[in-house]
């Protein structure tokens, strides 16, 4: 039996549901990351593009940089989705956004050279 993760925006017009085992969960200190959210770090938890299901409402997207489609919903403007050319089987979906996101450790650190120097993290910690 799959393992089932729903998640969906603040205003409920976008839900989706991912199955299986995340390919990672990860914290991203990039500057994209931040505008993109408004917040100082984000963190992503990665499922391959076929796991995943919108049980309604639909993911609008945007290239925000060569290579890289962030997508959000277009109603409440959530922060929902960043996928990349660097990983062209999966999509990385913002934590905050799934219900069991507690669930859902953070074990790595990307960009971690553009950490905000007033952010304090462990960045030695173990993932699932």
């Amino acid at each position: 039996m799959s393992e089932t993760f729903s998640g969906r925006c603040l205003c409920g017009a976008v839900r989706f549901e991912a199955r299986g085992r995340p390919k990672g969960v990860f914290w991203c200190h990039c500057g994209s990351c931040r505008r993109h959210s408004g917040a100082p770090v984000s963190v992503f938890v990665g499922f391959e593009n076929d796991s995943v299901t919108v049980t309604e409402g639909a993911i609008t997207t945007y290239k925000s940089s060569p290579g890289t489609t962030r997508g959000f919903c277009a109603r409440c403007g959530s922060t929902l989705t960043c996928a990349t050319m660097h990983f062209p089987t999966e999509t990385h979906y913002h934590v905050g956004a799934f219900d069991r996101a507690a669930e859902l450790q953070p074990g790595k650190h990307f960009f971690a050279n553009e950490q905000l120097p007033w952010l304090q993290l462990n960045h030695n910690e173990q993932g699932k």
